[in-house]
């Protein structure tokens, strides 16, 4: 025969050593879409926002944004920054196992999200690599070339159809883009008064890390100009402005319009300036000036 039990303290179990077990697999589904969705609703301190008005960027989040699923968020955002010339919006949303949880970089007009892949949600890389993207660059061929090098696989030619230039990749991440020549509408050829900037170029020593540079930083984009280590700038905010390597002299270099270009000459003369050279160009008359405190620029008369 037992005798009456001792009295129990009611916090006993849970001073016994704990068993861990694994949830329920539906339910740690589940709870953590939940999680990661009231992240990116609430877009903590370290989200994202995609804000242009502080990246400086004009994309804007539409009514379709592709979110892609990665196996290597930081590699992938280095990639398309690369290829296609994309701008990091803001820092990516870190894990805590150091995964990329959610990330946004604008693309022209256009935002594109990415992430590392999750299992458990379904967010992952389809095997064929799923759909396909379309992605306008100012030139196709040099994108799909860039693309290939670091790693891209090619799919079939860069070429017209009759739809504009374009070419098909698998990036390294296993997605596949149609990389397609942007389209311009002709636009009427501008006229210039008398001491107008007709053109904008930034001379640099080393063309390539600007365009790494700038392209970082500011989003700008670039297209091949007509004479080696030149290039077409694109979302500089200018109107007419270029990239120019292998110069000596760092900065932008304007080219001014003028009405008679020997009368101009003469009066940087007369004002203490020196003009180097003369030329004749397919679109016009130029003289190459340094003004007399040491700043370069062009005079043109069309």
């Amino acid at each position: 025969m037992t005798g009456p039990s001792e009295p129990r303290d009611a916090f006993d179990t849970l001073r016994r050593p704990h068993q861990p077990i694994e949830p329920d697999p539906e339910f740690a589904a589940e709870l953590r879409a939940a999680l990661r969705a009231a992240v990116l609703a609430a877009g903590g301190t370290q989200m994202t926002t995609t804000d242009s008005r502080t990246v400086g960027s004009a994309a804007r989040m539409g009514s379709l944004t592709p979110y892609l699923p990665v196996p290597d968020a930081r590699r992938a955002i280095e990639f398309y920054v690369a290829v296609f010339g994309a701008t990091p919006l803001g820092e990516p949303f870190v894990m805590a196992d150091g995964t990329i949880g959610h990330a946004e970089v604008a693309i022209g007009d256009s935002v594109l999200m990415l992430a590392e892949e999750f299992p458990e949600i379904g967010h992952v890389v389809a095997p064929s690599g799923g759909a396909t993207l379309r992605v306008e660059v100012p030139d196709a061929d040099a994108a799909v070339e860039r693309a290939v090098e670091l790693g891209a696989e090619r799919i079939g030619p860069v070429e017209d159809r009759g739809h504009g230039r374009s070419g098909r990749i698998r990036d390294p991440f296993g997605q596949r883009w149609l990389v397609a020549m942007t389209e311009r509408e002709p636009t009427p050829e501008p006229t210039y008064r008398h001491g107008e900037v007709g053109y904008f170029t930034f001379t640099v020593p080393d063309d390539e890390k600007a365009k790494a540079f700038y392209g970082s930083v500011l989003g700008w984009r670039f297209a091949p100009g007509n004479v080696p280590r030149a290039w077409r700038v694109e979302g500089s905010g200018l109107p007419e402005s270029g990239l120019w390597g292998g110069q000596a002299y760092a900065g932008w270099k304007l080219m001014y319009a003028v009405d008679d270009l020997a009368a101009a000459a003469d009066r940087v003369r007369a004002s203490g300036g020196v003009v180097r050279e003369l030329k004749d160009e397919p679109y016009g008359r130029t003289a190459d000036c340094v003004d007399d405190q040491g700043v370069e620029f062009w005079l043109w008369e069309e």
